[in-house]
């Protein structure tokens, strides 16, 4: 299995040429019968040697954290980290493996968390964890000089969400009844920074497009969940009205998705539409179907939307202003 960064590299070493490497990407594309560019490759598994390798790092892992926890419980997490660090300079640096990647990199970094708010020190909670955050975006920082794996940069960004609520409320105790709207205006910041980096790859050709994925993914929670928190959907308060606009604001999601070509928000809102017409149907006496109607509806528009996307896209980048095409993904 070869992705797209493994032919951009083909190129630059001088083992294909530029034409034939455009070629096999529009043959790939004609037998998928869509467009390379709106597929969101992104690398995941290349062999189920990944998966090989990943249970064998992890029990590794475990069993070095649990022995070196018998000293203390943040001597544990530090010596976690260190392995997945050397495990990383192999599986990662050399040999290259996607899955192994990314599973390290969650791994030295949530440990270099951990490990940062266990230590024995006599800080506040919010002062421990401003202090963790900080670490462990330091550290994740370390990973990409190092390493480059994608989603790093998206460990960062959630690293330094976490610093900057976790000073705020060290700061201000009362920001807690905030926090809403502290996660919203981080997703939005988040959401741009993916964006930067969407727009430094159009063409989805480079490991930036994969950084922009997982951006896309960490902003998604975080920009949906509060708006639709607001509107009482986890709290039975459901009637014709919310339900009304859980549909517009599920629409405008799609349109967004449409135009930046990532399916991550619609994803990530999806639950919230579910549970909310699940709910609603239940006030109405369908109370055994209710959840399997609402599947059926939703999940058939949504296999509608992915059938015809690209055709979908291209409608919807015709109402967009061109200063602002020129941003995007082109339709092919």
């Amino acid at each position: 299995m070869y992705t797209e960064e493994d032919i951009t590299s083909a190129v630059d070493a001088g083992v294909l040429s530029q034409e034939t490497a455009q070629a096999f990407r529009a043959h790939v594309a004609g037998l998928r019968q869509g467009p390379a560019v709106d597929e969101e490759h992104f690398r995941l598994v290349t062999g189920f040697n990944d998966i090989f390798v990943v249970i064998a790092s992890l029990l590794l892992l475990v069993s070095v954290g649990g022995i070196a926890s018998v000293l203390a419980d943040w001597i544990g997490a530090a010596a976690v980290a260190a392995v997945a660090w050397l495990l990383a300079e192999f599986f990662t640096r050399r040999r290259r493996m996607a899955l192994p990647s990314i599973v390290l990199l969650l791994v030295f970094v949530s440990s270099v968390l951990s490990g940062a708010f266990l230590l024995p020190v006599p800080w506040q909670e919010a002062q421990s964890l401003a202090i963790a955050c900080a670490l462990a975006t330091l550290a994740a920082w370390l990973h990409w000089r190092r390493f480059q794996v994608p989603i790093t940069v998206a460990a960062g960004a959630a690293a330094i969400v976490g610093f900057a609520i976790a000073l705020l409320l060290w700061a201000v105790p009362g920001a807690r009844y905030w926090l809403s709207v502290i996660a919203f205006i981080a997703g939005v910041l988040v959401f741009l920074l993916a964006m930067y980096w969407d727009t430094r790859d159009t063409a989805r050709l480079t490991r930036k497009s994969d950084v922009a994925f997982w951006l896309h993914l960490l902003a998604a929670p975080l920009l949906v969940h509060p708006v639709f928190a607001a509107l009482g959907v986890f709290e039975g308060q459901m009637d014709l009205w919310r339900a009304a606009v859980v549909i517009v604001l599920y629409m405008a999601i799609g349109f967004i998705s449409l135009c930046i070509d990532r399916r991550a928000l619609m994803v990530s809102a999806l639950v919230y539409v579910m549970y909310a017409f699940s709910t609603l149907l239940e006030q109405y006496g369908v109370v055994s179907l209710s959840f399997a109607l609402t599947a059926l509806v939703i999940g058939s528009a949504l296999l509608l939307l992915s059938a015809f996307w690209h055709a979908s896209r291209a409608q919807v980048l015709r109402r967009v202003p061109q200063a602002v095409q020129r941003w995007l993904v082109p339709a092919r």
